[in-house]
């Protein structure tokens, strides 16, 4: 899509709410995002066993992109060239892409952090590159997204005070730059990231510090990365309320199934995790009863469906002997329908929190979700 006077505004608009748990929709120049949202992760401009024309029929508004691998491979202007992200991957939808950060710091190779940014050797090739705050928002406007983030340092818990300190203070830091390089391309936006470990006073100064520079949205880093699931909402429900409420509240690499109805009843919007699509591929699903491993000999003579109720037909028209069977074979088909199974049942989770915030009871609704989980598989044949 180019860039008219018909592009609408990049936006947020609060539809309902109740308690803290929201309902709303962002508006993009390459269409709307319904809220609470999950995106599926396309970090190699692929989501992965999943044809796009797939992906969007599950359910899903938007997906990510991984700014660290696509500058890698195959290149961010080479991107450019070809059209764009969307054009190059035949999403015409809403894209995400990360700042890269999260990659540089766990996977890249001799890295060191300045001030100016991270040097780093690539995990593929060894080759030496430089990402500053200016050039990830750099490669993520030639990629073309719609919602860019802001380069960040992210530290694994727990750590001490001082180091959670001096990476909050450097995200804040590289936030104000990030916001000047962002090219304001009408519907496109810029999130920046509360960074502050568990420490409820430094996610404060960050959260104040990046709403005083002016974002188009916000994101809460650094979480799910080791802490027990208790510090995480601890976190989030002491955060939220100091983001402004007319802006998107985007919980990075977040999560579980659980972690995402926690998440949104303390007001997040949107999250994004490799987890369905992982496990999927690991002979691992969700379900509205749980998590079912697929690899399990108890499924070898079963003929039934995973869920004769769910609204995806993978669900319902394969037996459990029979993805068993493409499970411990190796076979493509079972990734790629375990996958689908899995991105499905996230997409009906988030449904079901938007009709359960527009109709004012959420906390009945999250309560049966959680109930449902806890009946565990279907009963023995």
């Amino acid at each position: 899509m180019t860039d008219t006077s018909e592009t609408p505004d990049f936006g947020f608009r609060l539809l309902a709410t109740d308690g803290m748990a929201r309902r709303g929709v962002v508006t993009t120049a390459h269409g709307e995002i319904r809220t609470p949202a999950f995106m599926p992760v396309g970090t190699q401009a692929t989501v992965k066993c999943m044809y796009p024309e797939q992906v969007r029929a599950l359910g899903a508004d938007v997906i990510l992109g991984n700014t660290y691998h696509l500058m890698l491979r195959p290149g961010a202007e080479r991107v450019a060239r070809l059209g764009g992200l969307h054009r190059f991957m035949n999403w015409p939808h809403p894209i995400l892409t990360d700042s890269g950060g999260f990659q540089v710091m766990s996977l890249a190779q001799l890295r060191k952090i300045t001030e100016k940014g991270v040097t780093f050797s690539s995990h593929i090739d060894g080759a030496k590159y430089e990402l500053t705050p200016e050039r990830s928002l750099e490669i993520q406007g030639l990629l073309g997204s719609n919602i860019q983030m802001q380069l960040d340092e992210c530290v694994k818990l727990p750590t001490t005070r001082p180091d959670m300190e001096r990476a909050m203070e450097l995200s804040l830091r590289w936030g104000e730059r990030s916001k000047r390089a962002f090219f304001g391309k009408r519907g496109h936006g810029v999130f920046g990231i509360v960074q502050g470990g568990d420490d409820l006073e430094l996610r404060e100064r960050s959260a104040r510090g990046l709403v005083d520079i002016g974002f188009h949205g916000y994101a809460l880093g650094g979480l799910a990365v080791g802490e027990p699931q208790d510090v995480m909402l601890r976190v989030i429900a002491a955060t939220t309320p100091l983001l402004p409420a007319d802006r998107p509240r985007y919980l990075m690499g977040v999560g579980t199934p659980h972690d995402i109805v926690e998440a949104i009843e303390r007001g997040i919007d949107m999250f994004d995790c490799v987890m369905p699509t992982r496990a999927g591929r690991h002979g691992q699903i969700f379900t509205a009863r749980g998590r079912v491993n697929l690899k399990n000999a108890r499924h070898a003579d079963d003929p039934r469906p995973i869920d004769a109720e769910s609204p995806e037909p993978a669900a319902r028209e394969w037996s459990r002997a029979y993805l068993h069977h493409l499970v411990r074979t190796g076979e493509t088909l079972g990734a790629m329908l375990l996958t689908r199974i899995n991105l499905a049942y996230y997409q009906t989770l988030t449904a079901g929190a938007r009709a359960a915030i527009e109709a004012g009871r959420y906390a009945d609704w999250k309560a049966e979700t959680i109930e449902g989980w806890a009946k565990g598989d279907i009963e023995p044949v």
